[in-house]
């Protein structure tokens, strides 16, 4: 078995209802327990409808079941759908040594659509993230799906993005045979474009910071 980084290693994929994390962090921990880690996974819900926070919390460790919850300020990544709640995660879990992936496209909440509130630029967002993180990296992740065929994808490609930093031992083939046990051959496909795609922005290095 390849040895984590950090054993146990504090994984937490964070967006907004309906944007795909809660089954982002399966398909991770699906892809982590083949290779035999012991895979705990915790998910936290905001408000229940359509555009409220959800978090996933995901603890990998090669000796021990662990407690779903990860420890206030010690998460060691943190992949985020919604730049605002890359915030919010960092708040309670950042830490100087956290790594952040964030897809920088909003989901404005009402409030800020109806003119209540206001929502931070992406410039101060990421200098704000950039400051708070040890590595950093930022991508259109919503664009780069609607391309490939529907934004849901975006979940797909911060996965495939995450394996290009090779933080975690995350296998390209284990990812597809977990898609051919899920999905129909027609989907297979896009999913690997998608999860292609964010290794491709990783290892170009343009979305790095």
């Amino acid at each position: 078995m390849i040895a984590l980084n950090h054993d146990p290693y504090n994984l937490i994929i964070t967006g907004v209802g309906g944007q795909g994390n809660v089954i982002s962090s399966r398909m991770i921990g699906n892809m982590l327990a083949a290779k035999g880690f012991q895979v705990t996974i915790g998910e936290t819900f905001g408000a229940s409808q359509r555009g409220g926070a959800v978090m996933s919390h995901v603890r990998i460790s090669s000796k021990a079941t662990l407690s779903p919850q990860i420890p206030v300020h010690q998460a060691h990544m943190v992949v985020s759908l919604e730049p605002i709640e890359t915030l919010r995660v960092l708040e309670s879990y950042g830490n100087p040594d956290v790594g952040v992936i964030c897809n920088t496209r909003p989901t404005h909440p009402i409030g800020v659509i109806s003119g209540r509130l206001s929502y931070p630029s992406t410039k101060e967002i990421k200098e704000t993230i950039t400051r708070l993180s040890a590595r950093s990296w930022f991508f259109d992740a919503t664009a780069m799906a609607t391309e490939i065929g529907n934004p849901i994808f975006a979940n797909i490609i911060m996965a495939g993005a995450l394996a290009a930093t090779k933080e975690l031992p995350l296998d390209r083939n284990v990812f597809e045979e977990t898609l051919k046990s899920k999905f129909p051959p027609n989907k297979v496909g896009l999913n690997l474009t998608a999860y292609d795609q964010g290794v491709g922005i990783i290892n170009t290095d343009n979305a790095s910071h």
